[in-house]
């Protein structure tokens, strides 16, 4: 049986001011998987992902991650403004000691991956907020990353720019085969992202729903309109609904 890549077992997190961050969250998340976490501010889906990249531990119970070659992209893109695209890519890929013909290698293929080839003697500033994320994911993509985790990374973007970028992340998952931890609070980009959406409820943190998303790998903007996708979407809504109540 394969091991799970990402497994929470009756997991608690209490913060030193008392707060209780997580109660008891079980998750199981499986090699390959893309599980969205969607829920209200305040119900943990952050404290979670640094439960997973190490950041944080966890109070009771435990967290087993079955790699240590993670890449994390946070909200912000958090690029160095004095350094080009490339050399904000290969930055990691430097600090990890690989040999520079390897690191250039590599910047090369995930620049192009992310569709920044020719912008890679850019500097931040002069980037698009789309941009600057794909660059962001790409710093972390040149790790060549089994588990990659993400916290909102398009949350400040407009809709247009976010469902771009939701399509060409998809389309880059199921060329790497990473398994991919996706923090929204989007419904619509909780359902279009995962293979499975993962609802949390607040005070405390913990899993209210889990649901299998019954579109296949393929998705496009008739995915995103289709009668199947309103009734998930608004089940979804009430469910969330009904946690805040």
């Amino acid at each position: 049986m394969t091991a799970a890549a990402v497994e929470f077992s009756d997991v608690g997190v209490r913060f030193p001011n008392g707060t209780t961050a997580l109660s008891r969250v079980d998750l199981t998340i499986q090699p390959g998987e893309f599980v969205t976490l969607l829920g209200p501010s305040g119900c943990g889906k952050s404290t979670l992902l640094r439960l997973a990249s190490g950041l944080e531990s966890a109070t009771s119970g435990a967290a087993t991650v079955s790699t240590d070659r993670i890449g994390y992209v946070f909200q912000e893109a958090t690029l160095l403004p004095w350094l080009t695209v490339a050399r904000n890519v290969a930055l990691l890929a430097e600090l990890d000691g690989l040999p520079q013909r390897e690191v250039s290698s590599r910047v090369a293929r995930t620049l192009e991956l992310v569709g920044l080839q020719d912008f890679s003697q850019n500097r931040p500033h002069q980037l698009s907020g789309g941009m600057r994320m794909r660059a962001s994911l790409a710093r972390s993509l040149v790790r060549d990353p089994e588990l990659f985790l993400f916290d909102e990374p398009f949350g400040a973007l407009d809709e247009f720019t976010r469902e771009r970028l939701n399509d060409d992340l998809r389309a880059l998952w199921q060329r790497e085969r990473f398994t991919g931890v996706f923090v929204t609070h989007s419904i619509a980009e909780a359902i279009y992202m995962g293979t499975r959406v993962v609802v949390m409820g607040a005070h405390p943190g913990r899993i209210i729903r889990e649901y299998d998303v019954p579109f296949g790998a393929e998705r496009d903007e008739h995915t995103r309109y289709s009668a199947e996708f309103a009734a998930l979407s608004s089940e979804i809504s009430d469910v969330l609904k009904g946690a805040m109540s």
